[in-house]
C-alpha cells in the first residue's frame, strides 16, 4: 500500500469541479484508493462520499491507494492534489 498527506491549498476547499475531475482520475487505475480526514474516509471513485466529508481549506487529508498499479496511482493522485487542490 502507498499513501501520502497533502494539506488542501484551495480556498474553496475540495468542492464539486476539483472533486469530479479527482474521482475520474482514480477511475483510470485498478487499485482501491481513498481518502481520509477528520476521522472521516471514502473511495475516491465516489464523488458524493468526497463531498459529504465537507473538506476545507488548511485540513490535513491521507490518500492511501492499494492494488496492482498503486505505484503509478499513488503518483499520479499526488500530482493531481498539488496542481488542483
Amino acid at each position: 500500500m502507498k499513501s501520502f498527506n497533502y494539506v488542501i491549498t484551495d480556498d474553496q476547499g475540495v468542492h464539486a469541479r476539483p472533486a469530479g475531475i479527482l474521482v475520474k482520475e482514480a477511475k483510470q487505475y485498478s487499485s482501491k484508493a481513498t481518502i481520509s480526514a477528520g476521522g472521516k474516509s471514502a473511495d475516491l471513485t465516489k464523488l458524493m462520499a468526497i463531498m459529504s466529508m465537507g473538506i476545507k481549506k488548511g485540513t490535513e487529508v491521507t490518500v492511501s491507494v492499494e492494488g496492482d498499479d498503486e505505484e503509478t496511482a499513488a503518483a499520479a493522485l499526488e500530482k493531481f492534489f498539488q496542481d488542483n487542490l
